[in-house]
C-alpha cells in the first residue's frame, strides 16, 4: 500500500512538472499532437495530461491512428514500470530524517499558509512535517486532484504504455530517477519556490485541470502557452525553477527527439502538454533545427 502511495506521487509529478493553470478559450479544430518528418523518419508529438478522468476516452481517432501506424513509444519516464530502488530514492530524496522538520526549511509564513491546506486535506502534522517542500507540494496537490475526481491511472501517458506493452519497443526520453533528482536537487529557496506555486491555487486545481482538458481537446497551444507565460510572469520567484525543470528539459528532451528523426522509422513521442508550445517549447526547437512540424 506505501508503495502504491509514493508511486502515485510519482505520477502526479509528471502533471506539475508542467504547472499548467485556469482558463482555456476554444482554438481551431485541432488536437494536441504534431507530426515532425524528416527523410524515412516520421515523429508524432502528443502533448500529454497526466491525470485525467475516465470519460476523457475515447481519444481521438487522429491520435489513435498516429499511435497505431508507430513502432516505438517515447515517453518522459516509464511510469508502469515503476522498481523498489526508484520507491527507496524517493523516499530518501521527498522526507527529513526523523530529528529534522519542514519548519527549519521554509519561511514562517509559508508554513502557516501549508499547514493550513495539509490541515484541511487531512495531511497529520507529523506527516506534514517530515515532507522536503518540492515533495510536499505534489503531496497536496495530488490529494487535492483525487478529491476532484482525476486519477492516474487515466493519464495520457499511462493509457499508452499500457497500449503499447507487448506490442511496440517503449523507450525513455528521461527517467523517473532523473525527475525526482531534479526536483530533490533544488537549494531550499527554489523547493520553497516550487511549494508556493504548486499550491497557491490548491483549492480550485480541479477547476484548473478542467480547463485545461477544455484546452487540450482543441489543440489550443497559443492559449496554453498564453495561460503559462502570464503564470510564470506574475511569480518572479519561480522564474529560475522554471528554467530548470521547462526550459532545460525541453533542449534536452529535443536533442533525443532529433536522434529519432536521424534513425528512420516511426516514433509515437508523449510529453507533458507544457514542453510542447512557446518559443522554446519542443515543437518550435524542432521546426530551428529544420524540421517540418505539423499539426494534425
Amino acid at each position: 500500500m506505501k508503495n502504491d502511495r509514493y508511486q502515485s506521487l510519482l505520477i502526479t509529478l509528471f502533471l506539475l512538472i508542467c504547472l499548467l493553470a485556469p482558463q482555456a478559450a476554444r482554438a481551431a479544430e485541432k488536437h494536441f499532437l504534431w507530426r515532425a518528418t524528416a527523410d524515412d523518419s516520421t515523429v508524432y508529438l502528443l502533448g500529454s495530461i497526466h491525470v485525467m478522468k475516465r470519460d476523457a476516452y475515447p481519444l481521438s481517432t487522429v491520435i489513435e491512428r498516429a499511435f497505431d501506424e508507430s513502432d516505438t513509444l517515447a515517453v518522459e519516464a516509464d511510469i508502469n514500470n515503476v522498481g523498489h530502488g526508484t520507491l527507496k530514492m524517493l523516499r530518501r530524496a521527498g522526507f527529513y530524517d526523523p530529528n529534522d522538520s519542514l519548519a527549519n526549511h521554509i519561511t514562517r509564513n509559508t508554513y502557516a499558509y501549508v499547514a493550513e491546506e495539509a490541515a484541511r486535506l487531512g495531511l497529520p502534522a507529523p506527516v506534514l512535517n517530515r515532507h522536503k517542500p518540492w515533495f510536499l507540494g505534489i503531496t497536496m496537490s495530488s490529494m487535492e486532484l483525487m478529491r476532484s475526481g482525476y486519477d492516474m491511472k487515466y493519464g495520457i501517458d499511462k493509457y499508452f504504455l499500457t497500449r503499447a506493452s507487448g506490442r511496440k519497443k517503449i523507450v525513455e526520453l528521461e527517467s523517473m530517477e532523473y525527475q525526482v533528482d531534479l526536483l530533490a536537487s533544488l537549494p531550499e529557496s527554489e523547493q520553497e519556490s516550487f511549494l508556493l506555486y504548486t499550491t497557491k491555487d490548491l483549492r480550485s486545481i480541479g477547476e484548473q485541470v478542467d480547463a485545461l482538458m477544455a484546452a487540450w481537446r482543441t489543440g489550443d497551444a497559443d492559449r496554453i502557452e498564453s495561460i503559462l507565460m502570464r503564470s510564470i510572469e506574475n511569480d518572479g520567484r519561480f522564474r529560475m525553477v522554471y528554467k530548470k525543470i521547462m526550459t532545460d528539459r525541453n533542449r534536452n528532451m529535443t536533442k533525443r527527439i532529433s536522434t529519432y528523426l536521424k534513425s528512420g522509422g516511426r516514433v509515437f513521442v508523449v510529453v507533458g502538454a507544457g514542453h510542447m508550445v512557446g518559443d522554446e517549447g519542443i515543437i518550435e526547437l524542432l521546426r530551428k533545427e529544420g524540421y517540418r512540424v505539423d499539426q494534425l
